[in-house]
């Protein structure tokens, strides 16, 4: 299993643990398994600061090292692949998340339940 954090996930993760399911966060804190964030929460992350919706850490790069989590950047298939998903969803960043995972084979981790109606398999945040 490679997980892929959810935006909401990954602030969690990074920020306050405690707020993940017990077995969600032994996942992620477990050497053996890779965790992938995308360059799409970081975008994400970006918009949701420069509009003043969001507070996150200055240092996140920094904590993405510490942590161990891979970056995944954003391809020409993965944009390709959004264009191809049924509009179950409509924020855009989440349907990124749900291409990457498909064309990685990721497991997302995520508590939006409309992530789940996709083809995709979802580890509860």
């Amino acid at each position: 299993m490679r997980l892929l954090l959810d935006t909401h996930a990954l602030l969690w993760a990074l920020e306050n643990p405690s707020l993940l399911r017990a077995e969600t966060r032994k996942a992620i804190e477990h050497a053996q398994i890779p965790v992938l964030v995308s360059a799409a929460s970081a975008w994400e992350i970006g918009v949701k600061i420069s509009v003043g919706k969001l507070r996150a850490p200055v240092d996140l790069m920094q904590q993405l090292r510490d942590k161990r989590f891979t970056p995944l950047p954003v391809t020409v298939e993965h944009g390709l692949r959004v264009g191809e998903l049924p509009l179950l969803h409509k924020d855009p960043f989440d349907r990124v998340l749900v291409a990457q995972a498909q064309i990685e084979g990721l497991t997302i981790v995520t508590r939006d339940p409309r992530i789940a109606r996709y083809d995709v398999e979802t580890l509860a945040a």
